[in-house]
């Protein structure tokens, strides 16, 4: 069989590979929750807005996008008969809806709205982060089960980075006009939804070398991101021409389309390894050879995974006498009953509650410390990067850790917690370039749990009600904002305002927040700890074995295709 093998054209468009490469290009519009920065000013003026009203919507908008339970109940219920399409169809009418009313009541075509109305506005266009988030992870667990923490962190790494994405966009087509971006946001994502979702598809088949292809997916990503980091940091230092920028951006628009040439490579790659093993099993079946050792070897391992999923359902997950029934169907019901899934839910609560938290309060902190403004843009920019590396690195180091080394994943959630409260610590004290390398860790390490937290779901519960599942996890983060956003960061930050004004400067503006934001990572670290200890045998008797025998399994030629 000669290597340009060419494979039929429906083949080439209906594939794993191809579902993929049209995940990422909707992860790449989906992150508009990242740019409310870019638009919260004119949001404000034109509505009349104090800080407290502006704050009350922005938290509205962590609700949306965090709080993902009907995302999951749709998918559960249509993606086997229907197709992941449908989710992800819901996701752009709630995009475009919320954000075009938003951008008619800015813009006044529409009265101005009451606040609460403008805060629903915002809920339902954030809310469409989640069906978009939910059909596109979701899918890639069930296509990669292999490999399910390298394409989880690869959509959530696309997912980070999509905020860069869309301010490169803004920043070339509508400078210095944030209502324009608003009535950009209400088209791109839905557009480029609408486009590709009917690619998106599962595929219940297996392939030798998955990772090979993977790992350009994610080569791509690494270069995708050193390229919005390079521009970001010169557009924030020099003053580029209209020219300049629309040569960035038509490379940006060039570094998109490797997504389809590694679908495409991928799937030709199969098709020659599938023709070429056939002709030498054909070869091969001639001889008559009697079974080999290893076919023995394989058929007893199958024979033993069997037994510990159907036989042995009870696994002990702890030395107490509590068991655990962990298939591959628990639902949302199911799962609230057991610890795992609380001890997710306040590990989740913990990262992703007080990074929120930082987020939404950067331009105040860098403010209170005397930074630029140029340097705190560079920072919130540059968020987007540290947050996509984390939401990348934890998918690909924590699948190699466990395939390798036999590491259960809730082993990097602690390392990644603990690393958070030093970031956290580091703010506080507010020493030359604390904000920078606290942040840097703080993103970093954020950005790793949106990879951990899915992966590990599915490892657990299974992948039949994931969307449910981790969406209904991630409520947590939203809960834990609020509660160190106001309450907090908020209470403390007005108590150290001297006078009649509503501005703080100086180090103990956020020093004692900060503190508290330490702790609380900590207090995660450990009760990811307990997680570690809880989880450990139930890892080593089902996880590992499920995942080697999926392996084996994957080098099979899957000819049903």
């Amino acid at each position: 069989m000669e290597p340009d093998y060419n494979p039929s054209r429906k083949t080439l468009i209906k594939n794993k590979w191809v579902a993929a490469a049209a995940s990422i290009w909707i992860q790449c519009t989906a992150g508009s929750l990242y740019t409310f920065s870019i638009y919260s000013q004119v949001l404000k003026s034109t509505q009349s807005y104090d800080q407290s009203t502006l704050s009350t919507i922005s938290w509205f908008k962590d609700v949306g996008a965090n709080v993902g339970l009907l995302s999951g109940l749709l998918y559960s219920a249509t993606a086997s008969r229907c197709g992941p399409w449908v989710v992800l169809l819901a996701g752009a009418l709630q995009c475009f809806a919320g954000y075009f009313l938003m951008w008619l009541s800015v813009t006044g075509a529409l009265p101005r709205p009451a606040p609460a109305v403008m805060c629903l506005y915002m809920l339902v266009a954030a809310h469409a982060m989640t069906f978009f988030n939910t059909a596109n992870v979701v899918t890639g667990v069930h296509n990669f089960p292999s490999y399910s923490g390298t394409i989880v962190g690869i959509m959530k790494g696309f997912l980070g980075l999509s905020g860069a994405i869309l301010i490169l966009v803004y920043q070339t087509i509508f400078k210095h006009d944030p209502s324009s971006y608003i009535l950009l946001l209400a088209l791109l994502p839905p557009i480029n939804t609408v486009l590709f979702m009917g690619f998106v598809r599962i595929f219940r088949t297996s392939e030798e070398d998955e990772i090979k292809h993977l790992n350009a997916f994610s080569s791509f990503a690494l270069v995708l991101a050193a390229y919005l980091a390079t521009v970001i940091i010169i557009q924030n230092i020099l003053k580029l021409t209209v020219s300049i920028r629309a040569l960035t951006f038509s490379l940006l628009v060039m570094l998109l389309l490797s997504p389809v040439c590694i679908a495409i490579r991928a799937q030709r790659y199969k098709s020659y390894r599938m023709v070429k093993s056939l002709l030498e099993h054909n070869q091969m079946s001639d001889d008559n050879d009697p079974i080999d050792d290893d076919d023995t070897d394989t058929m007893q391992d199958q024979d033993e995974y069997h037994e510990i999923l159907n036989g042995a359902d009870q696994v002990r997950e702890s030395n107490n006498n509590s068991t655990l029934h962990l298939r591959d169907d628990v639902n949302i019901i199911g799962a609230m009953r057991t610890i795992s899934f609380w001890l997710l839910f306040f590990t989740t609560a913990c990262s992703m509650g007080s990074g929120l938290a930082l987020v939404n309060n950067m331009s105040q902190i860098g403010e209170s410390l005397s930074y630029k403004s140029f340097e705190v843009n560079t920072l919130v920019s540059l968020w987007s990067i540290w947050n996509f590396l984390g939401r990348f690195g934890a998918g690909y180091i924590s699948d190699y850790f466990l395939r390798a080394k036999r590491c259960p994943r809730p082993l990097f959630m602690i390392f990644t917690l603990a690393t958070m409260s030093i970031g956290y610590a580091m703010i506080a004290f507010g020493f030359p370039g604390a904000l920078y390398a606290g942040s840097v860790l703080v993103g970093v390490c954020y950005g790793s749990q949106w990879s951990l937290m899915p992966t590990i779901a599915s490892e657990l519960f299974g992948k039949e009600h994931l969307g449910t599942i981790f969406n209904t996890i991630t409520s947590a983060g939203p809960i834990g904002s609020y509660i160190l956003s106001i309450w907090v960061v908020g209470f403390l930050y007005d108590k150290e305002v001297i006078g009649d004004g509503n501005t703080c400067i100086g180090i103990q503006c956020f020093r004692f927040s900060f503190l508290i934001m330490a702790a609380v990572a900590l207090s995660g670290s450990l009760v990811a700890l307990v997680l570690f200890f809880w989880t450990r045998k139930f890892y080593k008797h089902v996880v590992l074995r499920r995942l080697f025998h999926s392996l084996r399994e994957s080098k099979r030629i899957d000819y049903d295709d």
